[in-house]
């Protein structure tokens, strides 16, 4: 395959490409860097945000250059070499979507960053753990995360109103005046309905009809091609996994027993403990530990959460209004502490009385409208996260607020 068609496919995908709606993550990354890695969930618009760097800044230009490595013709050849071959043409950076599907992909990345001249942006599963790869690529490559959707990029992208994001003290602190200000331009609770059932994912913008199924197809891609390629796991064993996520969604917010679960997915119990990290890394589930137990990835949580809940809205017709509460909070809270890069996540715990402990510091009790202090009274920093309200007053805060978070 020449060059040359590598960049006529691009200029056709670049054709149907706008400019206009970008995720949180764009303005965040330092494009100039020499190694830059973005991960994350399929479907989130890792490809896309390649591609419109590529059109803002080299449009029209052969110095950048998007190739996927799903495609075959890059199984039979040296990544390094085409990457030499390309900086001989003049390249100055190139895209690598898909970098999971090649064999020793992280070897390659690190020639190309010792030997050559070129910048270079990965992308790829979230479930790949970069310092995990037997050359050390840590020092070289910077890390991105991409999460789904906010409740105020789903705003954005599907209603075209623009709101800044706010930090979790903010909303805390001034979460009435915060409320009432974002009151005045929209009317968030039919919004926060709709977005708890298709806002995280960016293809809502393409077809609501088979939104639900689109995400099946994204979480049997990742459990019958990404999983057993990064993580080598047997055919058989993803039948398994396929059965334990379907309880998980059915039974959300699960409280798990180990031995029934191992039980009914004929899964043993080192092995389910393990294949639940697998569902995490992989953005399908969350999992909150209690603070004493922190994250220990052999020790039961306390509760097991899709990851978000549009996944429960697909998997299953019977969800829970006050688990895909739950959910969603969780979901928000730890997408907004990982863009924060900590060194261990230790953001949200199960918390003693209330529903979650947030920074070691804030009480959460989610709940319906009619939620009381019952559970958390006396609690110092405690709060409620209340659903079907439009604006909070002292202590109660509307839940559809956390979605602005980032």
């Amino acid at each position: 395959m020449e060059i040359q068609q590598l960049f006529n496919e691009q200029n056709q995908l670049l054709k149907q490409l706008s400019l206009e709606k970008k995720r949180y993550l764009y303005q965040e990354i330092n494009w100039n860097l020499k190694s830059i890695a973005i991960l994350g969930q399929r479907g989130l618009g890792k490809t896309t945000m390649m591609l419109q760097y590529i059109k803002e800044h080299y449009h029209r230009s052969d110095k950048a250059l998007y190739i996927s490595l799903d495609n075959p013709y890059f199984q039979a050849i040296s990544l390094i070499e085409f990457a030499q071959e390309f900086q001989n043409y003049g390249g100055e950076i190139l895209f690598i979507d898909e970098v999971h599907k090649y064999n020793d992909w992280a070897r390659h990345i690190k020639s190309i960053y010792d030997t050559l001249s070129l910048r270079v942006v990965i992308s790829g599963s979230s479930i790949l753990q970069i310092t995990k790869q037997n050359v050390d690529l840590s020092r070289r490559t910077i890390v991105y995360h991409l999460e789904n959707l906010s409740f105020r990029e789903y705003l954005l992208l599907t209603k075209e109103v623009t709101f800044r994001s706010y930090t979790f003290e903010e909303i805390i602190k001034n979460h009435y005046a915060i409320a009432s200000e974002i009151s005045e331009k929209i009317k968030p609770l039919k919004l926060f309905k709709e977005y708890l059932k298709y806002g995280c994912y960016p293809f809502i913008l393409e077809d609501s009809g088979s939104y639900h199924q689109r995400i099946i197809q994204v979480i049997n891609l990742i459990l019958e091609s990404d999983l057993p390629h990064i993580n080598k796991i047997e055919m058989q064993q993803i039948r398994k996994l396929k059965k334990l996520l379907y309880l998980l969604a059915i039974n959300v917010p699960f409280i798990p027993n180990i031995t029934d679960l191992a039980e009914a997915t004929n899964i043993s119990r080192p092995k389910l403990y393990e294949y639940l990290n697998y569902l995490e890394e992989a953005k399908i589930i969350n999992s909150i530990r209690s603070p004493e137990k922190g994250y220990n990835i052999m020790s039961k949580p306390e509760k097991l959460f899709m990851q978000n809940t549009n996944i429960s809205y697909a998997l299953t017709k019977k969800v829970d209004i006050g688990s895909a509460r739950e959910a969603f909070f969780v979901n928000q809270i730890k997408n907004y502490y990982a863009s924060q890069n900590l060194f261990i996540d230790e953001a949200i715990f199960v918390a003693k009385k209330g529903d979650f402990l947030i920074d070691d510091r804030y009480t959460i009790e989610v709940g319906g409208k009619n939620k009381d202090f019952k559970q958390i009274k006396d609690i110092p920093n405690s709060f409620l996260a209340l659903d079907d309200i439009e604006i909070g007053f002292g202590a109660k805060i509307p839940l559809w607020l956390f979605g602005f978070l980032y």
